[in-house]
């Protein structure tokens, strides 16, 4: 059996698809020399993060694949429907990532309330001239402690950041279509733990709330976020999306950070990903990451060994 992991996959998960006897190929392949090449190299397996597509063409240009999977959460990169209505596998790893995305979340809100993302692009150039201008620009921070934190979605990672969020010692409120109530558990040292249940409340009630709101959600057709949301927030407000690009409204937002609406954005996706709107690169009120939120080394190898066990399982209780 064969397996091309055409965005790459940890070493962990090569190692353990070896060891059941798979053939791992981490070559890059282009997008449109992927069909040949899985096709000449006989690949059963198809591996992918968000680099790489999986549409129709492929799925139907590749017949004998066995199983596509996504080494994350979101699979809107791939015909999901499609690929098993022709007997393929389609496979992701929900769960991986959540700790990696939700850490950076608060990067993002430590870095805004501090103006860390602005400090660190002008330190650099005028540090040594400006210095006590810079130090008065940036001394009217605030602490999280004590805010009200707004998660828009209360799935795995939504989850992950209200466990942080209670840590720091916010007030948590989340919206969910699908989620009436969640326990968090926080784990403290020594096997100790507490139990925090949150009952999920309106996204109109999340948006006049909060002090701060995180967006975790699927992409979607239409912005979860935009000209109307942005009105109902309070002023000053800090949003953060490591969700998917295309569920704020990029224009909205920078017209809302203009008015004062929003204190701060910070943005780990994009509407126009790869390539990021210039008026939102060049804003200074917008902490920027590009697209990294599972990018850490203890989530790709576990997402890694996840994707390696799933293929193991499906392919061995197949061949059974």
């Amino acid at each position: 059996m064969k397996v091309l992991a055409n965005d790459g996959v940890s070493q962990s998960g090569i190692y353990a698809l070896q060891n059941a006897g798979f053939e791992v190929f981490t070559t890059t392949v282009a997008q449109e020399q992927l069909i040949n090449y899985i096709n000449e190299k006989a690949i059963d397996v198809l591996l992918v993060r968000s680099s790489t597509t999986v549409r129709k063409d492929l799925i139907d240009g590749c017949p004998n694949l066995k199983i596509i999977g996504r080494g994350g959460v979101g699979m809107d990169n791939i015909d999901v429907d499609y690929a098993r209505s022709k007997g393929m596998h389609v496979i992701n790893t929900p769960a991986a990532s959540s700790q990696s995305v939700a850490e950076l979340v608060f990067a993002h809100l430590f870095g805004g309330v501090r103006f860390l993302h602005d400090a660190n692009r002008n330190m650099p150039l005028d540090g040594d001239s400006r210095f006590n201008n810079l130090k008065k620009n940036y001394a009217k921070g605030s602490e999280l402690r004590g805010k009200t934190l707004g998660i828009i979605g209360f799935g795995r990672i939504g989850r992950e950041v209200a466990k942080i969020a209670l840590g720091v010692g916010m007030k948590v409120i989340a919206s969910d279509k699908f989620v009436g109530k969640a326990t968090i558990k926080v784990d403290f040292y020594n096997g100790q733990f507490i139990n925090v249940e949150i009952e999920t409340e309106p996204m109109k009630e999340i948006l006049k709330q909060s002090d701060f709101i995180t967006l975790h959600v699927p992409a979607q057709d239409s912005y979860v976020i935009g000209a109307k949301q942005f009105d109902l927030m309070k002023d000053g407000v800090g949003i953060v999306n490591a969700a998917r690009g295309g569920v704020i409204d990029e224009v909205a937002l920078i017209k809302a950070i203009e008015s004062g609406k929003v204190a701060f954005a910070g943005l780990d996706t994009f509407e126009s990903e790869p390539t990021p709107a210039v008026q939102v690169l060049m804003n200074g009120s917008i902490s920027l990451t590009p697209h990294i939120g599972a990018a850490t080394n203890e989530a790709q190898d576990r997402i890694g060994t996840e994707l390696a066990s799933q293929i193991i399982s499906l392919l061995h209780t197949e061949e059974v």
